[in-house]
């Protein structure tokens, strides 16, 4: 029992019927809107600070995540993600990844198992929590994970998925897309023109 608690995770009876669901339920990002323009923000993070997106950017570049801790999406690429975001540093892009999901709905997405989840993965970003789901709004936020890659005037260039990886599915050597394109928008400030959306659970927006 301890081995089953050792990430600090609380789970509950109804976890394994939530995947089920989001998986059938997955959702698509849309397509890239070339050129539109990050919304500015301020959120607390896990780490105890309070960040806003101006002191946020990238001198190249910025790559604002929308995830979770629940979504089998995003744990399929979590180690992956931040494998890339480490990457993608020397190349002058910043990253942040934000949790918007009603943690009430969804308990495994509090705000103190968020803290969890950076600490066993390892985060070298901030891990933000937008509870009021303003952020999440603003950005139009789909699914998680959402990419958004913006160059350095804080235009957007990337919005698809990191790779081919899917729930269940985790091709050894498949083709880092994101990163690609978060590379050529650090040289060149502009991405891809062919992009292929992301994929996953659905924001999990709060009760009218």
């Amino acid at each position: 029992m301890r081995d089953f608690f050792k990430n600090g995770f609380i789970p509950t009876f109804s976890s394994k019927a939530r995947c089920v669901k989001d998986r059938l339920m997955a959702e698509e990002t849309p397509v890239c809107d070339f050129g539109w323009k990050a919304p500015s923000f301020t959120l607390p993070g896990t780490d105890g600070r309070t960040y806003s997106f101006e002191h946020l950017r990238g001198p190249n570049g910025t790559l604002v995540m929308f995830i979770c801790n629940h979504c089998p999406y995003v744990k399929a690429v979590i180690d992956r993600i931040v494998r890339d975001v480490n990457d993608l540093k020397p190349l002058g892009v910043n990253a942040v990844a934000i949790c918007s999901n009603d943690a009430v709905s969804h308990p495994e997405d509090s705000f103190q198992n968020m803290k969890r989840f950076a600490k066993a993965h390892g985060f070298t970003f901030p891990y933000l929590h937008d509870e009021s789901q303003e952020v999440a709004h603003a950005y139009d936020a789909v699914c998680t994970p959402d990419f958004f890659g913006f160059n350095k005037g804080l235009e957007l260039q990337y919005r698809g998925r990191l790779d081919a990886t899917r729930p269940g599915a985790a091709p050894q050597n498949a083709r880092r897309e994101l990163f690609e394109a978060m590379t050529e928008i650090a040289e060149t400030g502009r991405g891809p023109a062919e992009q292929i959306p992301s994929m996953g659970c659905s924001i999990k927006w709060k009760a009218a």
